[in-house]
């Protein structure tokens, strides 16, 4: 249950987080306004939304931190759990190697094939350059 509702606002806080970053103007950005480009118009006033949007962004990328922590310790929890029930552990796990070849198993031809005989004529196909 409790794992759900940290899923859930982990999911909800990168949206947000996303959602800020999107919305902030770049260090460049405020160059423009001292030649009156208009930014004094703003919602958040002639300063921008440098500190009001900054701050909400730290906490959110915080919160998005712990629920991070969070998840990652149910995690462990439920990785434990099922090495307790007595299954394997995922890293753990050895890769079964394939049998291999032998020397049976492959083909041998009994006589060998002679190479096929390409005429050497390539250059007779192609006609002479016009001057």
């Amino acid at each position: 249950m409790i794992e759900t509702v940290i899923v859930v606002l982990h999911l909800l806080v990168a949206i947000g987080v996303v959602g800020l970053v999107l919305m902030q103007q770049g260090k460049g950005a405020e160059a423009g306004a001292s030649f009156g480009s208009g930014a004094s118009a703003t919602v958040f006033g002639s300063q921008g939304s440098g500190t009001f949007l900054s701050r909400v962004t730290a906490v959110l990328a915080t919160v998005f931190f712990l629920t991070s922590l969070g998840l990652a310790y149910y995690a462990s929890h439920k990785a434990d759990a099922a090495v307790e029930a007595g299954l394997p552990a995922p890293a753990l796990q050895v890769e079964q190697q394939a049998p291999a070849l032998i020397d049976e198993d492959v083909p041998v031809l009994e006589q060998d094939v002679a190479p096929l005989d390409v005429p050497d004529t390539v250059g007779e196909e192609v006609p002479p350059a016009a001057e």
